[in-house]
């Protein structure tokens, strides 16, 4: 799964805060994601991670046609 920094992760399972988007601080073996509604950051391993993304949110700038 194509998932880089700066990107928007709609996860299937809410945060305790009650968001279901995170961003990506750092990608590699292990994300680091904040949490759009509260600000936590959490470090999840990729394997978990990539099970509960339900949807990819790029930022416009990246896909608008050059």
């Amino acid at each position: 799964m194509d998932v880089r920094v700066g990107d928007t992760l709609v996860m299937k399972k809410q945060h305790p805060c009650g968001a279901n988007r995170f961003l990506v601080l750092r990608s590699g073996a292990d994300f680091r994601i904040r949490c759009a509604g509260c600000g936590r950051e959490v470090m999840i391993p990729r394997v978990k991670a990539e099970r509960q993304i339900k949807q990819i949110l790029r930022p416009e700038a990246e896909s608008a046609p050059k």
